[in-house]
């Protein structure tokens, strides 16, 4: 049996204070069964593979573009790759890739493709419900009490790898919350 994996983008931004740290994009699964759940269920935009030899960063630009409705932007402001976040293991034994890529997305406009499903069960009706019904901005913080517990690696190693850039710059991240 093959590995079930996906790929995903964490989009971030700067908040004007550039001394903090980033604020991250995370996606409301939608659908009823998600309904009345909020912190430890959220994710990063994320999808699985057409193929077996498809390049998982273009399945999560796909896929990005697909559940939050707007394409997410190729390059870093400076030109330079995404930043590769590696690899975490879900619950259910999915792997999940990650790449974070600054940038902002206003989330009034964020719009993602839907699914259908037997809904209420048993009643033999169809009903269609947005794969994610919404997004939102996130300090680190609060993004680790809302995203799903295996993904909270992805915003930490986001975190480190910003803290390393202004390190790098000369400059420093405040520590904690605003």
């Amino acid at each position: 049996m093959a590995v079930r994996q996906s790929a995903g983008i964490l989009l971030f931004r700067r908040p004007e204070s550039r001394a903090r740290e980033p604020e991250v994009l995370l996606g409301h699964p939608g659908g009823p069964f998600f309904a009345r759940h909020d912190k430890g269920h959220w994710s990063i935009p994320k999808g699985e593979p057409d193929r077996a030899d498809e390049d998982l960063l273009a399945v999560a630009r796909r896929e990005f573009a697909e559940e939050v409705g707007h394409p997410a932007p190729s390059r870093q402001p400076d030109g330079s790759a995404p930043i590769s976040l590696g690899t975490i293991v879900q619950k259910g034994g999915k792997l999940v890739h990650a790449w974070a890529i600054e940038g902002d997305l206003d989330t009034a406009t964020a719009r993602s493709n839907v699914f259908e499903i037997e809904w209420p069960p048993r009643s033999g009706r169809r009903a269609a419900f947005p794969e994610i019904d919404r997004v939102a901005w996130f300090a680190p913080a609060e993004a680790r009490r809302r995203v799903k517990p295996a993904q909270i690696p992805f915003i930490d190693r986001l975190i480190a790898a910003v803290a390393d850039q202004f390190a790098s710059s000369g400059a420093a991240l405040e520590d904690g919350e605003p």
